[in-house]
């Protein structure tokens, strides 16, 4: 367990004291893939650095089961960095060496013999997906075969936990998506504590169990991703969640009456639940806004209809979206 107590961070810049984390506390258990998302300078980079001691926080505490990490010595640091291990958004590799040699590295910097060292090292490669880029350098690579390696490498120590800083922002949305699965695959197989630093909520989204929402080096809001994106209250939350904002798109149509519904993580199994509405009882709608996400095959968000054919129609409409579990539909208008 990862336990982050009253976390303070303070930089001096040009002869003014500058607050990059403000009395963080969060808390992350075994096993999870934790997301920790805010926007540009909220924080996120600095949070991570402190967890493995890269930079030492102003005050407060890191304790990683139980080990409050900051009391260590540089020795006893180092012993721990075996066990939180991190990938970066530029990769880190070491152009002039192979693939193979690039994960070998940390193995015979702790004195693994070699020979033992490339074993465990193509074991890795294997689980990456990449044996046959052994004998390849870096710049051969594309951006996410180069994470891969750098993936790979991470794990040689068989670490507990894995930090990832903005690991993904440097690849296309394809890239970023099988980095992803990649990591849960890893995450699966063998129980890693995995920490994303993103500002993107999709891959909070895609990845993370929780979440802690940073703003201004404070954590204004943590929990569920689920509930989190059903129901923000911080205005970080709200923006990172909603970046096009709550406005909704009404119709000029004035024989239209306008339902919007939200989606409370609702199934994402069952039939289309419009198209469906107008097989059931022979009501047809006008989708004029759709903002609806799925996470853990639970749906999100909201969806504005336009219902023609007057007030009984509506009415139908609203009454049979409110049977739908985790659904609630209700009439807006222009002038509310």
């Amino acid at each position: 367990m990862i336990e982050i107590k009253n976390l303070c961070k303070t930089f001096t810049l040009e002869g003014e004291n500058v607050e990059a984390l403000k009395d963080v506390n969060i808390t992350i258990a075994d096993g999870k893939i934790f997301g920790i998302i805010g926007m540009s300078g909220a924080g996120k980079s600095t949070l991570v650095r402190c967890i493995n001691m890269l930079e030492r926080p102003t005050s407060g505490n890191v304790l990683i089961d139980g080990t409050d990490i900051g009391a260590l010595n540089e020795k006893e640091l180092r012993k721990v960095r075996r066990d939180v291990t991190m990938i970066f958004q530029g990769f880190n590799l070491l152009m002039q060496k192979t693939c193979l040699k690039n994960v070998c590295f940390p193995l015979e910097l702790a004195g693994v013999n070699k020979e033992e060292a490339k074993k465990r090292a193509m074991e890795l490669l294997e689980i990456v997906g990449l044996p046959d880029k052994a004998n390849a350098y870096p710049a051969q690579l594309s951006g996410g075969q180069q994470q891969r390696i750098a993936i790979a490498r991470a794990l040689t120590t068989s670490p507990k936990v894995l930090l990832c800083d903005e690991a993904t922002s440097a690849l296309d949305p394809k890239t970023t998506h099988s980095i992803l699965n990649l990591l849960k695959e890893i995450n699966k197989k063998t129980g890693i504590t995995i920490i994303v630093i993103t500002h993107q909520m999709s891959v909070v989204e895609e990845i993370c169990s929780e979440v802690a929402i940073l703003d201004k080096g404070r954590v204004v809001e943590q929990g569920e991703v689920a509930s989190i994106f059903a129901n923000p209250h911080s205005e970080a939350a709200k923006r990172l969640v909603s970046p096009e904002g709550d406005s909704v798109v009404l119709s000029d149509n004035p024989d239209e009456i306008c339902i919007r519904i939200v989606f409370n993580g609702a199934s994402a199994a069952g039939k289309p639940m419009i198209s469906q509405m107008a097989i059931d009882i022979g009501v047809a709608a006008n989708i004029l806004s759709a903002s609806t996400k799925t996470i853990g095959g639970k749906v999100y968000g909201v969806m504005v209809l336009g219902i023609s054919g007057g007030k009984d129609k509506a009415e139908a409409a609203k009454q049979y979206i409110n049977s739908v579990p985790d659904v609630v539909a209700e009439e807006v208008r222009a002038d509310v």
